[in-house]
């Protein structure tokens, strides 16, 4: 007869860190392939996401059959091949709006958390300013106040200047969970003996943050950044389903949302499919990051919870 379980841990099959890590890099993972391999899915499947598919006699949007797998949307282009290139647009936004929040947050909490004092106060009170404001809301009020980013010096060399105020935006309000993180880290941190040993010996404050400090920091940081990147995603969706996201006719799986609103009742696959595809990478990172959490939290893993 097996032992029981301690009390407080969950002795049911699948639990513990797999339970959540495992489903979470498959759906991530098969994310992270479709939009690497998009042009080469979209050549096997013989259709151009930006080019109609259908032929003349043919009144888009058409149902799923053999020939269009998810059907086509209202313009008669394949709606597979557009979701999938669609993932290249949320994987891009959702990875380099996170790095630009990563970057601002552990600036600011670290030096908060390691100055202290009035520098902590002063910082602290900025985050606590800029978080006051709901995030959507700052996002739509950022991105309006740029209507032609052709025309800013910075945005204008991108491929995509609306999606580099995407990037930019999101990825300037998406810091302030961050900072926090890593400000409570490092004042948990600093009080260690390592790191007060590296502080005896004549350590500057620079090294002692990213040789003590930032490292024992990484693996919270990992798990937000994580979680953030799926947040990333589903703004986006949120801001190209308002029409001031990724500029037309580029495949952004919100857009794609908005132009099959009119079909809901009647053909509604042509919403539906990109909106199971938010839902579908969203969950998966989420997913990840909890399992991340769990995997990298000792406490967590040796409970299996």
């Amino acid at each position: 007869m097996p032992p029981a379980a301690p009390p407080g841990v969950d002795a049911r099959v699948g639990s513990g860190p797999r339970a959540s890590l495992l489903p979470g890099i498959t759906l991530v993972g098969l994310f992270v392939l479709c939009a690497a391999a998009a042009p080469l899915i979209s050549h096997l499947l013989g259709f151009d996401p930006l080019v109609p598919a259908t032929d003349r006699w043919t009144t888009p949007p058409t149902a799923p059959d053999r020939t269009h797998l998810l059907g086509t949307d209202a313009l008669g282009r394949d709606l597979l091949s557009r979701i999938v290139h669609g993932a290249r647009i949320s994987l891009l936004v959702g990875v380099v709006a996170e790095i630009i929040a990563v970057a601002i947050g552990i600036v600011i909490g670290g030096c908060a958390g390691y100055a202290g004092g009035r520098v902590d106060a002063w910082l602290m009170r900025v985050t606590d300013l800029v978080f006051a404001f709901p995030a959507p809301l700052l996002a739509l009020a950022a991105i309006a106040a740029i209507p032609d980013p052709e025309n800013v010096p910075l945005l204008r060399h991108l491929p995509e200047p609306s999606l580099g105020v995407v990037f930019v935006v999101l990825g300037g309000i998406g810091w302030v969970g961050i900072a926090r993180l890593v400000r409570g880290e490092f004042l948990r941190i600093r009080e260690q003996e390592f790191a007060r040993a590296a502080e005896a010996i004549g350590a500057g404050g620079a090294r002692v943050i990213v040789r003590h400090l930032l490292p024992n920091a990484a693996g919270p940081i990992v798990v937000a950044g994580t979680l953030g990147i799926g947040g990333n995603i589903l703004m986006e969706a949120w801001l190209s389903f308002l029409g001031i996201g990724a500029s037309p006719p580029a495949p952004s799986w919100g857009a794609m949302i908005t132009e099959g609103q009119a079909y809901i009742l009647s053909k509604p696959w042509v919403c539906i499919f990109p909106g199971l595809a938010v839902v579908a990478v969203v969950l998966g990172f989420n997913l990840l990051g909890d399992g991340l959490n769990a995997w990298l939290d000792p406490r967590r893993r040796r409970a299996g919870v």
